[in-house]
């Protein structure tokens, strides 16, 4: 088996598994399967599907990869024979890059590819059911309910509703995609008002650490409070957040994210709780207009003041909390827990969220 070094500059996953698609797997379907109906998308967990890859990704699970999806009925007749003849006839480089993700990675300036042979390609053969089953849980031919919503992880969602589809020639991706953009009405209602109560829970912590002598602690708290209050915006500015690995970069690219990075930069650098609490207070105040700016409640008051008798200074989040909870008009939703929310909302262990086939036991 001939190989050749490999040589090529970054090309941003997304792009580059579009190029795979339309350059090389698309003309071998075409040539092959005329007759066949498809979809073709890259959906799903990866950096690339979020844009947030880079030259450091290639080490590992990244490169010329495509999700084909079939009809149930073409999946059972046809799938063995298209991985057998896209093996056969997929190029081993696109663009300077290993369509053998096996061995995609390392030492680029040593990285080598085949030039003959099969290809042990990353085309995944798929039905459009099977695969929202395997990452949610959920039947894309059933209905929509409450418990789906509050089950689904935030970080499925926005990878379901990101990277992009290719090609729908089944024409249910796009739909399916279009169902779940974004929570419904009261469901967003619901999860706004338990985020704030997240903030109110521990609102008034950080400065009683600090007063007691306890930096770690208020250092830990402050920590926590940032994240709240960065989840808090991911749901005002209706965007799905991702994981923890990426909440800051998707972060970035929110509205509010130009004066609210500085501040909360602040909070986590500051030497004293009253330096904290300076800091908070300018986020809280910030997020308590954006709020009001919603215009789901009649406006509250944006202002910290002084938690109860105790000297420090809070935004009081439980208001938000009910204002908000009023607003709820599903009947079914208004019963159930305050303090419950989605999934994300009490559960911070990665290996939990993925175990799709469990979480919606804990709703029902």
């Amino acid at each position: 088996m001939k190989r050749h070094v490999v040589n090529r500059p970054f090309i941003k996953g997304l792009k580059l598994c579009e190029l795979f698609y339309e350059e090389a797997a698309k003309p071998i379907l075409a040539a092959h399967f005329p007759n066949l109906v498809y979809s073709a998308a890259l959906l799903g967990r990866g950096s690339e599907v979020l844009g947030f890859d880079t030259p450091q990704s290639v080490d590992h699970d990244w490169g010329p990869r495509l999700m084909l999806f079939l009809s149930e009925a073409d999946h059972q007749a046809y799938r063995g024979r298209i991985d057998q003849v896209l093996g056969q006839e997929l190029p081993h480089e696109i663009h300077g890059y290993p369509t053998n993700l096996a061995i995609v990675g390392g030492d680029s300036a040593g990285e080598t590819t085949a030039e003959d042979g099969p290809t042990d390609h990353s085309v995944m053969i798929l039905t459009v059911r099977g695969f929202f089953k395997y990452i949610l849980n959920f039947d894309p031919n059933e209905d929509l309910r409450v418990v789906d919503w509050l089950a689904f992880p935030a970080h499925d969602l926005q990878s379901l509703t990101s990277g992009r589809v290719f090609h729908d020639g089944l024409g249910q991706l796009e739909r399916i995609r279009a169902r779940i953009r974004y929570y419904p009405h009261d469901v967003w209602l619901y999860l706004l008002a338990t985020q704030w109560r997240r903030i109110s829970q521990e609102e008034a912590f950080m400065g009683r650490c600090g007063q007691v002598g306890d930096e770690l602690g208020s250092r830990l708290v402050a920590g926590r409070l940032v994240r709240d209050l960065v989840r808090l915006c991911f749901l005002m500015e209706r965007q799905y957040a991702p994981y923890i690995k990426w909440l800051g970069t998707a972060f970035a690219q929110l509205d509010c994210a130009d004066q609210l990075i500085p501040v909360l930069a602040r909070v986590l650098g500051a030497n004293s709780w009253q330096e904290r609490e300076e800091h908070l207070t300018t986020a809280y105040e910030f997020v308590a207009r954006m709020h009001n700016n919603l215009g789901i409640t009649d406006p509250l008051p944006a202002q910290v003041s002084q938690y109860y008798t105790r000297p420090f200074l809070v935004i009081h989040a439980d208001r938000f909390v009910d204002a908000i909870r009023a607003a709820i008009t599903s009947e079914e939703i208004r019963t159930l827990p305050e303090y419950l929310g989605s999934i994300d909302q009490f559960v911070d262990s990665t290996d939990a969220l993925n175990y799709h086939d469990r979480l919606k036991v804990m709703y029902e």
